[in-house]
């Protein structure tokens, strides 16, 4: 039609944009507040929880552990190369200690837990949305958030934190050989250079960051399943966005407690 204003360049435009990004970000931290205080208010669903912990660990350990081998493992290579040509080899273990402990154990955890148990999760509750079971707990007087989210996101939160600790020391002990066997460190001064940076403050905020990676990316992942809409496609993009929101949240996430954590151990 000629002379007619598109949409987009109208101010109903720009306040249905607005109101499209805002409403999704509000009832996200508006299910974050009631996750957070229904998770201290009774019942508890102590049998779903234990379930979705079992789940969470049974799909992520495996995938986490073999991820976190070769990531270790290269690191310490190269940071060997450097230190030989230095002439200090002795170092190895401090440098590979401080990157797994500090880095690699929580990062991997979580990446790959958002990857497998966060997605699942997600698409559980998307496909309980589409079939109208969200809304039947409702009528039954049941709270989806204090029967469905909480249970899940303590059972995500305590395995990664739990997987954080695993994962740390098996990429330690995998870059130990490596180190030992194939770039000849002398084993005695790797081991002793394990504590040298990293020690009970470093172990801290480790498991810190493997909390909040956890609690963060298990609260998007019920989000994202409980708002879907538009039937079984929505699903799968609302496990799609869960992957990339979560990373996204990790990242920034790490850059802040990293910097607190560096402050705070000064």
């Amino acid at each position: 039609m000629t002379g007619s204003t598109p949409v987009a360049a109208t101010g109903f435009g720009r306040g249905y944009r607005q109101g499209a990004v805002i409403r999704p970000i509000g009832g996200f931290f508006a299910m974050c507040l009631d996750t957070v205080v229904l998770m201290f208010r009774p019942p508890w669903a102590w049998r779903e929880f234990l379930y979705q912990m079992w789940f969470a660990a049974r799909v992520s350990f495996l995938p986490t552990v073999l991820m976190a081998i070769p990531l270790v493992v290269l690191s310490a290579y190269v940071l060997n190369i450097l230190l030989i040509e230095f002439g200090a080899a002795d170092l190895s273990g401090t440098g590979v200690a401080l990157g797994a402990v500090t880095q690699g154990g929580p990062i991997v955890t979580v990446l790959v837990i958002s990857g497998a148990a966060a997605t699942a999760m997600c698409a559980d509750l998307g496909s309980r949305a589409i079939r109208e079971e969200l809304d039947a707990l409702r009528v039954l007087g049941i709270n989806p958030v204090q029967a469905l989210v909480v249970p899940r996101v303590a059972a995500l939160t305590l395995v990664a934190t739990l997987l954080a600790s695993v994962v740390t020391m098996v990429g330690i002990i995998a870059a130990y050989f490596f180190s030992v066997f194939a770039q000849h460190i002398t084993p005695g001064a790797f081991v002793a250079g394990l504590p040298l940076l990293v020690g009970t403050p470093e172990v801290v905020i480790c498991l810190s960051k493997a909390a909040v990676f956890g609690l963060a990316g298990s609260l998007i992942a019920c989000y994202k399943g409980m708002s879907v809409g538009g039937g079984p496609a929505g699903v799968g993009n609302a496990v799609n966005e869960t992957v990339v929101y979560t990373f996204l949240a990790l990242f920034a996430l790490n850059v802040v407690i990293t910097a607190v954590g560096v402050k705070a151990t000064l």
